[in-house]
């Protein structure tokens, strides 16, 4: 087992609540979009079902090998459509519940994957 110590330059979630998440020391509210080095806010989708390519733009600029998608406290089920959309472009997609999300996320960050993680926070 390898142990690796959190690097202070990496946008860990630290804390989750409804309407907002804490990344490092700030605490942003809405919807936002994380990777390991830059935090998009104000990410503007009406809703968690409603998600689609466009929407995702910008996490996918980022470059990711994964996207995370949190559809809020209650568990959606895949667009799969949307999957095979970025399959076609390498990018893995899994959507979760919010909470779950962040979890993966630092879990996968510490792991250093490329991830990018798309919190649908109302």
């Amino acid at each position: 087992m390898e142990i690796a110590r959190e690097s202070a330059a990496r946008n860990v979630v630290r804390a989750w609540e409804p309407g907002r998440v804490r990344i490092g020391t700030r605490w942003i509210e809405g919807h936002v979009i994380v990777s390991a080095d830059q935090v998009i806010t104000g990410w503007a989708v009406a809703s968690a079902e409603a998600i689609g390519i466009e929407d995702l733009r910008p996490a996918i600029d980022l470059d990711p090998e994964i996207i995370l998608v949190g559809t809020g406290q209650d568990i959606l089920l895949p667009n799969v459509e949307l999957m095979r959309t970025l399959a076609e472009r390498s990018i893995g997609l899994e959507t979760m519940t919010t909470p779950a999300a962040c979890r993966t996320f630092n879990v996968l960050l510490n792991e250093q994957r490329r991830v990018v993680v798309a919190l649908f926070n109302p």
